[in-house]
């Protein structure tokens, strides 16, 4: 048995929640977590001195959730340790199997960061991109990782420090990063040919402009991996890769629960037309590329990603899929950086 701080109990096959609660202040506690459904209202029972909850271990190693305190979201006041995020911090229960990446160790120096906008006419937007170079600096032919959510990718999952770490530990080259921000991410992300066109004939001429590069490396997570593999199936000689992470790649058969998602029929007609092996619609393009999946263990989208990735297998592209005893966060995508992200880069070269 090992304890989370001061707060949960972690058994090897559960973990016991506690809120203490002796004045009465709560008429109800619940717990909230992307694990398993019912998603949110799991209810803590009432008893002396506080709420009590004991929750079987998902197939995990690490559980980032949060608290509902008479209908309201809020971290566990007993448990110190936090995961950030966009939408705020969850507290985070580990087990003691979990073994968090040695590369946040790293003594590396820091990568070199510029902040450029580009004013895209398809999006009618201007698009903030930060470009990263690693510390060594890249020669004029050096791979472009090209990121989804990429000032995200950088806050959350440490991207660019995992990029300063593998370079300085020569297990890749020196390279460049555009961590592309996204505009109206449900709309953009979800199969859309409109930034798919965007992407390809504007941003990416403009990125290209301003860092001159060799081979390119497509990465996102969740509809960020799907507007991806989306762009690729349009424009297939656009990326020489594509690390895809918890890609929302619907399917009716595994995904009705997304169904009311505003773009939801957009993203599984795409899908279909992946699984048929043709390109949104259009004959399959000739350029099969090196595809690397990865997903958490306890990811709804696990199964639809693995559908996916055969699919591609079956139509010729260099395939693999790694998984992380994990779920849907930004942890689970920083977990499995390596060694998949390095290998890409090896496939492309």
């Amino acid at each position: 048995m090992a304890t989370t701080a001061a707060g949960p109990r972690v058994l090897s096959d559960a973990v016991e929640f506690f809120v203490a609660d002796a004045g009465g202040v709560y008429d109800s506690v619940a717990l909230a977590q992307e694990l398993r459904r019912p998603r949110r209202g799991v209810p803590f029972e009432r008893e002396d001195g506080g709420w009590r909850l004991g929750f079987e271990r998902p197939d995990v190693d690490r559980m980032e959730y949060l608290l509902e305190l008479d209908g309201r979201l809020a971290t566990d006041p007993a448990n110190p340790r936090r995961a950030p995020g966009p939408f705020g911090d969850k507290s985070v229960v580990e087990w003691p199997e979990y073994e968090p990446p040695a590369w946040l160790d790293s003594l590396a120096d820091e990568g070199v960061h510029r902040e450029i906008e580009i004013a895209c006419r398809r999006l009618v937007a201007r698009v903030r991109v930060v470009l990263y170079a690693t510390p060594d600096p890249p020669a004029a032919d050096a791979p472009l990782i090209v990121t989804h959510d990429g000032p995200e990718y950088a806050a959350y999952s440490g991207l660019t420090r995992f990029l300063d770490a593998m370079s300085w530990e020569e297990q890749i080259p020196p390279l460049r990063a555009a961590l592309i921000q996204p505009v109206d991410r449900d709309e953009t992300y979800s199969a859309s040919a409109l930034y798919a066109a965007a992407l390809v004939r504007e941003l990416l001429p403009e990125i290209a402009r301003r860092v001159p590069h060799g081979p390119r490396i497509g990465m996102g997570a969740s509809l960020g991996a799907l507007a991806l593999l989306h762009a690729h199936r349009r424009h297939p000689r656009t990326f020489d890769g594509l690390l895809l992470q918890s890609g929302s790649f619907f399917q009716p058969r595994w995904d009705r629960h997304e169904s009311s998602f505003t773009r939801y029929a957009r993203i599984t007609r795409f899908v279909r037309s992946v699984l048929r092996g043709d390109g949104d619609g259009r004959p399959l393009g000739t350029h099969p590329i090196p595809v690397a999946f990865t997903c958490g263990t306890a990811e709804e989208n696990l199964a639809n990603n693995r559908a996916v990735a055969a699919a591609l297998d079956e139509q010729g592209y260099t395939v693999w899929l790694g998984t992380v005893r994990d779920a849907h966060n930004w942890t689970c995508w920083r977990d499995s950086f390596h060694p998949h992200l390095p290998a890409l880069l090896e496939a492309v070269a």
